[in-house]
């Protein structure tokens, strides 16, 4: 027979079991907001709507998408990691933040490593080198050797420090020595370079293709591995170039000390997400490719991408803002 003091325990045990199961409702069990650093109808924008939109039918939650922009994206990354680690704010961003930010800024106020959580790789993109019709040159071949029979005389632009850092790559993969013209974003560096007013640019297919296709600009290359399917007659750079290949990448991030649980049912529904149709559309539709990386694998590129980034920005003597 049951003492009272082990049949109290028992019923105190039973009233605490449902009570804590209700304290940790399963993920997401509210909206989730995710935050972005740059501006409505950006590229990243696109993104994160069409991808907010699928994880809403999966998850029944809504999901808010809020642009921070300014500082590079430093805002938004700032505000993030100092959110409440519960999964209820998220980041999604780009290299700018997690590689470039650290190098090529005196102050950032906070660390890209520390202060996240890695949830899940999106998709990556790559950029088109390409030329004013004028410059004297119809492959890579030959702009590399206009460049050093007149060095210092062509001139690139750069609206984001993925243009200017892939430039900057090709000038040490070959030799060669540009003057840099920055811009606050690439689509008035693009209207520049139809006009003239600076001679190539290594930027975005969104901002580059449109223009190439309409002979207003020549592309030399692609920095992809391999051809682009939307532009499959552009060979890539390393075709003459062995070893050269520079791209972009769009992630999501929680807070760090966001529990692992989480993280991990977050990342299951990015990666549901990303095989939606409508998705895989406003991906190809940037110039991307769906590239899904869970946590771990994330953590681990991006710390390569990080020290990739601050070697080439160091051998190209910037110094940082």
């Amino acid at each position: 027979m049951r003492t009272r003091r082990a049949m109290i325990a028992l019923a105190c045990t039973a009233c605490i079991a449902p009570l804590a199961s209700a304290q940790t409702p399963a993920f997401p069990a509210k909206p989730i907001t995710i935050v972005i650093g740059s501006t409505p109808g950006s590229a990243t924008d696109g993104l994160t709507r069409a991808m907010g939109a699928e994880i809403t039918r999966l998850s029944g939650q809504p999901v808010i998408v809020e642009s921070r922009a300014g500082a590079f994206g430093s805002i938004a990354a700032q505000y993030v990691a100092k959110a409440q680690p519960d999964g209820y704010t998220l980041f999604m961003t780009t290299n700018t933040t997690q590689s470039a930010n650290p190098h090529l800024l005196r102050k950032i106020a906070y660390d890209p490593i520390k202060d996240f959580a890695p949830v899940a790789l999106l998709a990556r993109g790559y950029l088109a080198l390409v030329v004013n019709p004028q410059v004297k040159a119809n492959n890579v071949a030959e702009l590399v050797a206009l460049a050093k029979a007149q060095p210092g005389k062509l001139n690139y632009g750069s609206g984001s420090s993925s243009a200017q850092i892939a430039t900057e790559l090709f000038q040490q993969a070959t030799g060669t020595k540009f003057n840099y013209v920055p811009y606050k974003a690439n689509p008035p560096a693009v209207l520049d370079l139809v006009g003239g007013q600076i001679d190539l640019m290594i930027v975005d297919l969104t901002t580059s293709l449109p223009q190439v296709k309409a002979g207003k600009l020549r592309a030399l290359g692609m920095s992809s591995p391999k051809r682009s399917p939307l532009a499959p007659e552009v060979p890539a750079i390393n075709e003459s170039l062995p070893g050269y290949e520079f791209g972009y990448w769009n992630a999501l991030y929680a807070p760090a000390g966001t529990p692992a649980p989480v993280v991990q049912k977050m990342a299951s529904l990015v990666r549901e997400a990303l095989a939606a149709p409508n998705v895989q559309q406003v991906i190809e539709k940037t110039g991307q490719e769906a590239a899904f990386m869970g946590p771990e694998e994330l953590a681990k590129f991006q710390l390569g991408e990080l020290e990739r980034w601050g070697k080439i920005i160091r051998a190209a003597g910037i110094e940082p803002e």
